[in-house]
Protein backbone atom coordinates (compact mmCIF):
# COMPACT_ATOMS: atom_id res chain seq x y z
CA UNK A 1 0.00 0.00 0.00
CA UNK A 2 2.52 2.58 0.75
CA UNK A 3 4.47 1.86 -2.61
CA UNK A 4 1.10 2.06 -4.43
CA UNK A 5 0.56 4.79 -2.97
CA UNK A 6 3.41 7.23 -4.58
CA UNK A 7 2.04 6.40 -7.99
CA UNK A 8 -0.45 9.27 -7.73
CA UNK A 9 2.20 11.42 -6.39
CA UNK A 10 4.45 10.89 -8.81
CA UNK A 11 1.50 11.84 -11.26
CA UNK A 12 1.29 15.06 -9.75
CA UNK A 13 5.20 15.68 -10.09
CA UNK A 14 4.83 14.80 -13.61
CA UNK A 15 1.56 17.02 -14.71
CA UNK A 16 3.59 19.98 -13.12
CA UNK A 17 6.54 19.19 -15.08
CA UNK A 18 3.97 19.11 -18.06
CA UNK A 19 2.37 22.59 -17.70
CA UNK A 20 5.79 24.07 -16.97
CA UNK A 21 7.58 22.45 -20.11
CA UNK A 22 4.15 23.52 -22.30
CA UNK A 23 3.86 27.11 -20.58
CA UNK A 24 7.09 27.99 -21.00
CA UNK A 25 7.11 26.86 -24.46
CA UNK A 26 4.18 28.00 -26.19
CA UNK A 27 4.48 31.93 -24.27
CA UNK A 28 7.92 32.07 -25.57
CA UNK A 29 6.53 31.54 -29.02
CA UNK A 30 5.92 34.46 -31.72
CA UNK A 31 2.71 34.38 -33.95
CA UNK A 32 2.60 33.72 -37.18
CA UNK A 33 0.54 36.31 -39.07
CA UNK A 34 -1.32 33.56 -40.94
CA UNK A 35 -5.09 35.21 -41.07
CA UNK A 36 -7.22 33.81 -43.81
CA UNK A 37 -11.17 34.09 -43.68
CA UNK A 38 -13.04 32.08 -41.22
CA UNK A 39 -16.01 30.47 -40.54
CA UNK A 40 -17.58 31.08 -36.73
CA UNK A 41 -19.89 27.71 -36.04
CA UNK A 42 -21.68 28.10 -32.38
CA UNK A 43 -24.85 25.77 -32.00
CA UNK A 44 -26.46 26.85 -29.11
CA UNK A 45 -29.73 25.87 -27.18
CA UNK A 46 -31.35 28.38 -24.86
CA UNK A 47 -29.49 31.56 -22.66
CA UNK A 48 -27.58 30.98 -18.99
CA UNK A 49 -26.52 33.99 -16.62
CA UNK A 50 -24.45 35.70 -19.59
CA UNK A 51 -25.25 34.42 -23.00
CA UNK A 52 -24.84 38.03 -24.43
CA UNK A 53 -22.12 38.55 -23.02
CA UNK A 54 -20.26 35.76 -24.45
CA UNK A 55 -22.09 35.94 -28.00
CA UNK A 56 -20.99 40.04 -28.02
CA UNK A 57 -16.93 38.44 -27.17
CA UNK A 58 -16.90 36.62 -30.85
CA UNK A 59 -17.57 40.45 -32.16
CA UNK A 60 -14.94 42.08 -30.79
CA UNK A 61 -12.11 39.92 -32.87
CA UNK A 62 -8.97 41.73 -33.17
CA UNK A 63 -9.04 39.74 -36.61
CA UNK A 64 -9.74 41.07 -40.85
CA UNK A 65 -12.43 38.76 -41.76
CA UNK A 66 -15.17 36.17 -39.90
CA UNK A 67 -18.68 35.33 -40.11
CA UNK A 68 -20.44 34.01 -36.79
CA UNK A 69 -23.31 31.63 -38.04
CA UNK A 70 -25.27 30.51 -35.27
CA UNK A 71 -27.97 26.79 -35.48
CA UNK A 72 -30.85 26.70 -32.99
CA UNK A 73 -33.37 24.30 -32.99
CA UNK A 74 -36.22 26.13 -33.96
CA UNK A 75 -37.17 29.79 -33.78
CA UNK A 76 -38.85 29.92 -30.28
CA UNK A 77 -35.04 28.94 -28.70
CA UNK A 78 -34.34 32.06 -26.16
CA UNK A 79 -31.19 32.76 -27.79
CA UNK A 80 -32.92 34.17 -30.72
CA UNK A 81 -33.43 37.70 -29.09
CA UNK A 82 -30.05 38.14 -28.40
CA UNK A 83 -28.69 36.92 -31.72
CA UNK A 84 -30.82 39.27 -33.75
CA UNK A 85 -29.90 42.03 -30.91
CA UNK A 86 -26.15 40.83 -31.80
CA UNK A 87 -26.75 41.86 -35.47
CA UNK A 88 -28.44 44.72 -35.02
CA UNK A 89 -25.37 46.11 -32.32
CA UNK A 90 -23.22 44.93 -34.78
CA UNK A 91 -24.27 45.82 -38.37
CA UNK A 92 -20.33 45.31 -39.75
CA UNK A 93 -20.07 41.60 -38.73
CA UNK A 94 -21.21 38.87 -40.78
CA UNK A 95 -24.05 37.02 -38.65
CA UNK A 96 -26.70 34.67 -39.65
CA UNK A 97 -29.12 31.76 -37.70
CA UNK A 98 -29.96 28.89 -38.98
CA UNK A 99 -33.13 26.78 -37.91
CA UNK A 100 -34.33 23.26 -38.57
CA UNK A 101 -31.21 21.01 -38.64
CA UNK A 102 -32.28 18.02 -40.28
CA UNK A 103 -32.00 14.98 -37.34
CA UNK A 104 -29.18 12.98 -38.59
CA UNK A 105 -28.28 11.52 -35.56
CA UNK A 106 -29.35 11.32 -31.98
CA UNK A 107 -26.49 14.37 -30.95
CA UNK A 108 -28.68 17.61 -31.76
CA UNK A 109 -25.42 19.60 -31.32
CA UNK A 110 -23.73 18.09 -33.86
CA UNK A 111 -26.90 17.82 -36.14
CA UNK A 112 -26.40 22.05 -35.89
CA UNK A 113 -22.76 21.33 -36.81
CA UNK A 114 -23.90 19.43 -39.90
CA UNK A 115 -26.05 22.40 -40.99
CA UNK A 116 -23.36 25.11 -40.20
CA UNK A 117 -20.87 23.07 -42.06
CA UNK A 118 -22.85 23.47 -45.18
CA UNK A 119 -23.65 26.95 -44.84
CA UNK A 120 -19.90 27.92 -43.88
CA UNK A 121 -18.16 29.94 -46.58
CA UNK A 122 -14.87 29.80 -45.63
CA UNK A 123 -12.30 27.14 -45.33
CA UNK A 124 -11.33 27.22 -41.99
CA UNK A 125 -14.20 26.32 -39.38
CA UNK A 126 -13.89 27.41 -35.31
CA UNK A 127 -16.11 25.55 -33.70
CA UNK A 128 -17.18 27.09 -29.94
CA UNK A 129 -19.88 25.93 -27.55
CA UNK A 130 -23.00 28.45 -26.71
CA UNK A 131 -21.51 28.85 -23.01
CA UNK A 132 -18.07 30.37 -24.45
CA UNK A 133 -16.67 33.55 -24.18
CA UNK A 134 -13.13 34.42 -25.81
CA UNK A 135 -10.67 37.53 -25.58
CA UNK A 136 -10.29 39.71 -28.43
CA UNK A 137 -7.22 37.92 -30.09
CA UNK A 138 -8.67 34.43 -30.07
CA UNK A 139 -9.17 33.90 -33.65
CA UNK A 140 -5.24 35.03 -34.27
CA UNK A 141 -4.44 32.20 -31.65
CA UNK A 142 -6.31 29.56 -33.24
CA UNK A 143 -6.00 30.16 -36.55
CA UNK A 144 -2.16 31.39 -36.65
CA UNK A 145 -1.00 27.38 -36.34
CA UNK A 146 -2.80 26.22 -39.83
CA UNK A 147 0.34 28.16 -41.88
CA UNK A 148 1.75 24.54 -41.27
CA UNK A 149 -0.02 22.68 -43.27
CA UNK A 150 0.46 19.64 -40.80
CA UNK A 151 -2.06 21.16 -38.41
CA UNK A 152 -5.20 19.72 -38.98
CA UNK A 153 -7.03 20.95 -35.91
CA UNK A 154 -6.43 23.22 -32.70
CA UNK A 155 -8.12 23.19 -29.49
CA UNK A 156 -8.43 25.25 -26.16
CA UNK A 157 -8.30 25.19 -22.53
CA UNK A 158 -11.14 27.06 -21.16
CA UNK A 159 -11.39 29.02 -17.40
CA UNK A 160 -14.50 29.02 -15.70
CA UNK A 161 -16.90 31.87 -15.02
CA UNK A 162 -18.89 30.25 -11.59
CA UNK A 163 -22.33 31.91 -9.86
CA UNK A 164 -22.03 31.43 -6.38
CA UNK A 165 -22.20 27.94 -6.17
CA UNK A 166 -20.08 25.45 -4.26
CA UNK A 167 -20.92 23.17 -6.89
CA UNK A 168 -20.58 25.23 -9.73
CA UNK A 169 -17.46 26.30 -8.33
CA UNK A 170 -15.97 22.42 -7.54
CA UNK A 171 -16.91 21.91 -11.43
CA UNK A 172 -14.40 24.78 -12.49
CA UNK A 173 -11.56 23.79 -10.08
CA UNK A 174 -12.20 20.24 -11.48
CA UNK A 175 -11.58 21.16 -14.73
CA UNK A 176 -8.70 23.21 -14.02
CA UNK A 177 -6.60 21.70 -11.32
CA UNK A 178 -7.18 17.92 -12.82
CA UNK A 179 -8.54 17.52 -16.05
CA UNK A 180 -6.29 19.91 -17.25
CA UNK A 181 -3.39 18.49 -15.85
CA UNK A 182 -4.16 15.07 -17.32
CA UNK A 183 -4.52 16.60 -20.64
CA UNK A 184 -1.02 18.35 -20.57
CA UNK A 185 0.34 14.92 -19.50
CA UNK A 186 -0.74 13.10 -22.17
CA UNK A 187 0.50 16.34 -24.80
CA UNK A 188 3.57 15.85 -23.26
CA UNK A 189 3.62 11.77 -23.98
CA UNK A 190 2.06 11.02 -26.67
CA UNK A 191 1.25 14.17 -28.22
CA UNK A 192 -2.61 15.04 -28.51
CA UNK A 193 -5.00 12.71 -30.15
CA UNK A 194 -8.56 14.28 -28.98
CA UNK A 195 -9.60 17.58 -28.69
CA UNK A 196 -11.60 19.68 -26.09
CA UNK A 197 -15.08 20.62 -26.97
CA UNK A 198 -15.06 24.64 -25.61
CA UNK A 199 -13.18 25.19 -28.92
CA UNK A 200 -11.83 23.54 -31.38
CA UNK A 201 -10.37 25.14 -34.99
CA UNK A 202 -10.50 22.52 -38.08
CA UNK A 203 -10.80 22.86 -41.46
CA UNK A 204 -13.09 21.94 -44.86
CA UNK A 205 -10.55 19.22 -45.51
CA UNK A 206 -9.95 17.19 -42.67
CA UNK A 207 -13.51 17.35 -41.56
CA UNK A 208 -14.09 15.54 -44.75
CA UNK A 209 -11.69 13.74 -44.33
CA UNK A 210 -13.09 11.37 -41.05
CA UNK A 211 -16.61 11.35 -43.31
CA UNK A 212 -18.01 15.05 -42.24
CA UNK A 213 -19.58 15.69 -39.14
CA UNK A 214 -22.15 13.04 -40.09
CA UNK A 215 -19.40 10.35 -38.95
CA UNK A 216 -20.22 11.58 -35.31
CA UNK A 217 -23.97 12.52 -35.24
CA UNK A 218 -24.86 9.62 -32.89
CA UNK A 219 -21.30 9.88 -30.53
CA UNK A 220 -21.96 11.91 -27.14
CA UNK A 221 -18.52 13.07 -27.00
CA UNK A 222 -18.72 15.00 -30.13
CA UNK A 223 -15.65 16.56 -29.06
CA UNK A 224 -13.76 14.28 -28.12
CA UNK A 225 -14.13 12.12 -31.35
CA UNK A 226 -13.66 14.88 -33.43
CA UNK A 227 -9.94 15.58 -32.43
CA UNK A 228 -9.72 12.18 -32.04
CA UNK A 229 -10.73 10.82 -35.16
CA UNK A 230 -8.62 13.76 -37.11
CA UNK A 231 -5.49 12.19 -35.30
CA UNK A 232 -6.18 9.26 -36.48
CA UNK A 233 -6.57 10.00 -40.02
CA UNK A 234 -3.28 11.68 -40.07
CA UNK A 235 -3.78 15.12 -38.66
CA UNK A 236 -1.86 17.16 -36.34
CA UNK A 237 -3.82 18.50 -33.07
CA UNK A 238 -2.46 20.88 -31.34
CA UNK A 239 -3.27 22.12 -28.20
CA UNK A 240 -3.33 26.01 -27.78
CA UNK A 241 -1.74 28.53 -25.59
CA UNK A 242 -4.63 30.68 -25.53
CA UNK A 243 -8.03 29.57 -23.29
CA UNK A 244 -11.14 30.48 -23.60
CA UNK A 245 -13.90 31.13 -21.00
CA UNK A 246 -17.32 28.85 -19.90
CA UNK A 247 -19.97 29.09 -17.94
CA UNK A 248 -20.66 27.01 -14.55
CA UNK A 249 -24.04 28.13 -13.77
CA UNK A 250 -25.61 27.58 -9.78
CA UNK A 251 -27.15 23.80 -9.41
CA UNK A 252 -28.65 21.95 -6.81
CA UNK A 253 -26.54 19.29 -4.89
CA UNK A 254 -28.23 16.03 -7.02
CA UNK A 255 -27.58 18.31 -10.08
CA UNK A 256 -24.19 18.88 -9.48
CA UNK A 257 -24.12 14.83 -8.70
CA UNK A 258 -25.93 13.71 -11.87
CA UNK A 259 -24.24 16.08 -13.82
CA UNK A 260 -20.71 14.71 -12.38
CA UNK A 261 -21.89 11.05 -12.60
CA UNK A 262 -23.01 11.60 -16.49
CA UNK A 263 -19.83 13.33 -17.33
CA UNK A 264 -17.89 10.49 -15.70
CA UNK A 265 -19.26 7.57 -16.76
CA UNK A 266 -19.19 8.75 -20.45
CA UNK A 267 -15.32 9.30 -20.10
CA UNK A 268 -15.80 5.61 -19.18
CA UNK A 269 -17.63 3.98 -22.36
CA UNK A 270 -15.14 6.40 -24.25
CA UNK A 271 -11.88 5.16 -22.58
CA UNK A 272 -12.86 2.59 -20.69
CA UNK A 273 -8.46 1.58 -20.32
CA UNK A 274 -7.30 5.34 -19.34
CA UNK A 275 -10.80 5.57 -17.23
CA UNK A 276 -9.08 2.64 -14.91
CA UNK A 277 -5.50 4.17 -15.41
CA UNK A 278 -7.11 7.18 -13.52
CA UNK A 279 -7.41 5.03 -10.53
CA UNK A 280 -3.55 5.88 -9.93
CA UNK A 281 -3.86 9.45 -10.24
CA UNK A 282 -6.24 10.12 -7.08
CA UNK A 283 -4.09 10.90 -4.30
CA UNK A 284 -6.23 11.69 -1.25
CA UNK A 285 -7.55 7.42 -1.33
CA UNK A 286 -4.28 6.67 -1.99
CA UNK A 287 -2.38 8.62 1.02
CA UNK A 288 -5.47 7.74 3.60
CA UNK A 289 -5.01 4.11 3.00
CA UNK A 290 -1.11 4.67 3.02
CA UNK A 291 -1.53 6.35 6.44
CA UNK A 292 -4.07 3.81 8.14
CA UNK A 293 -1.12 1.12 6.95
CA UNK A 294 1.92 3.04 8.05
CA UNK A 295 4.20 1.42 10.58
CA UNK A 296 4.72 5.11 12.01
CA UNK A 297 3.01 7.85 12.67
CA UNK A 298 5.43 10.00 11.09
CA UNK A 299 5.20 8.33 7.58
CA UNK A 300 1.99 8.47 7.58
CA UNK A 301 2.22 12.30 8.38
CA UNK A 302 4.49 12.29 5.42
CA UNK A 303 2.28 10.93 2.86
CA UNK A 304 -0.30 13.15 4.22
CA UNK A 305 1.76 16.54 3.52
CA UNK A 306 2.60 15.23 0.26
CA UNK A 307 -0.12 14.48 -0.75
CA UNK A 308 -1.37 18.27 0.45
CA UNK A 309 1.57 19.83 -1.20
CA UNK A 310 1.76 18.09 -4.27
CA UNK A 311 -1.53 18.48 -5.12
CA UNK A 312 -1.97 22.44 -4.41
CA UNK A 313 1.39 22.73 -6.44
CA UNK A 314 -0.04 20.96 -9.49
CA UNK A 315 -3.43 22.70 -9.16
CA UNK A 316 -1.60 26.19 -8.94
CA UNK A 317 0.66 25.40 -11.78
CA UNK A 318 -1.49 24.14 -13.81
CA UNK A 319 -5.19 26.06 -13.23
CA UNK A 320 -3.78 29.42 -12.20
CA UNK A 321 -0.60 29.79 -13.66
CA UNK A 322 -1.05 28.19 -16.82
CA UNK A 323 -4.70 28.46 -17.99
CA UNK A 324 -5.00 31.65 -15.51
CA UNK A 325 -8.79 29.90 -13.61
CA UNK A 326 -10.16 32.49 -11.35
CA UNK A 327 -12.32 30.29 -9.92
CA UNK A 328 -9.23 28.09 -8.89
CA UNK A 329 -7.14 30.98 -7.73
CA UNK A 330 -9.82 32.22 -5.17
CA UNK A 331 -11.13 29.07 -3.67
CA UNK A 332 -7.64 26.40 -4.42
CA UNK A 333 -8.35 25.65 -0.60
CA UNK A 334 -11.66 23.43 -1.88
CA UNK A 335 -9.25 21.16 -3.94
CA UNK A 336 -9.23 18.68 -1.56
CA UNK A 337 -13.04 18.53 -0.99
CA UNK A 338 -13.17 18.15 -4.56
CA UNK A 339 -10.91 15.20 -5.20
CA UNK A 340 -13.05 12.99 -2.23
CA UNK A 341 -16.51 13.87 -4.24
CA UNK A 342 -14.34 12.61 -7.07
CA UNK A 343 -13.63 9.65 -6.41
CA UNK A 344 -17.19 8.90 -5.18
CA UNK A 345 -17.84 9.86 -8.47
CA UNK A 346 -15.11 7.12 -10.61
CA UNK A 347 -16.64 4.96 -8.34
CA UNK A 348 -20.76 5.43 -9.26
CA UNK A 349 -19.78 5.52 -12.75
CA UNK A 350 -19.59 2.04 -13.07
CA UNK A 351 -22.73 1.81 -11.66
CA UNK A 352 -24.61 1.95 -15.34
CA UNK A 353 -24.07 2.40 -18.75
CA UNK A 354 -26.59 4.66 -19.04
CA UNK A 355 -27.04 8.10 -19.07
CA UNK A 356 -29.85 10.99 -19.66
CA UNK A 357 -29.45 14.08 -22.05
CA UNK A 358 -31.12 16.56 -22.92
CA UNK A 359 -34.00 15.14 -21.16
CA UNK A 360 -33.86 11.72 -22.76
CA UNK A 361 -32.59 8.20 -21.81
CA UNK A 362 -30.11 6.60 -23.52
CA UNK A 363 -27.60 3.34 -23.13
CA UNK A 364 -24.05 3.93 -24.25
CA UNK A 365 -22.44 1.51 -27.17
CA UNK A 366 -19.25 1.77 -28.06
CA UNK A 367 -19.37 5.88 -27.64
CA UNK A 368 -22.82 5.99 -29.19
CA UNK A 369 -25.79 7.15 -27.55
CA UNK A 370 -28.61 4.72 -27.86
CA UNK A 371 -32.24 5.74 -27.38
CA UNK A 372 -32.72 3.69 -24.34
CA UNK A 373 -36.40 1.90 -25.48
CA UNK A 374 -34.73 1.28 -28.67
CA UNK A 375 -34.12 -2.47 -29.89
CA UNK A 376 -30.72 -1.68 -30.30
CA UNK A 377 -30.25 -0.83 -27.14
CA UNK A 378 -30.71 -4.30 -25.81
CA UNK A 379 -27.27 -4.71 -27.28
CA UNK A 380 -25.41 -2.28 -25.42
Amino acid sequence: MLVVAIAPLAYYVTAIIAAARFFHRERGRSLSSYRPPVSLLKPVKGVDFASYQNFSSFCHQNYPEYEILFAVNDDSDPAVPLIRRLATEFPARQIRVITGAAQIGANKKVNNLIALAREARHHILVLTDGDVRVGSNYLREVVAPFADAKTAAVTSFYRGIAQRSLGAELEAIGASSDFFAGVLVAEWKEGMTFALGASIATTKQWVSKIGGFEAIADMHSDDYELGHRIAKAGGEVLLSREPVWTMYPAQTPRGFWNHQVRWARTVRLCRPGSYLGLIFTHGLPWVVLAAVAAPAKWIAAAYLFAYLILRLVMAWTVGIWGVGDDVLRRKLWLVPLRDAIYFAVWLASFASNRISWGGEQFKMKKGQMVPADSPKSEEA
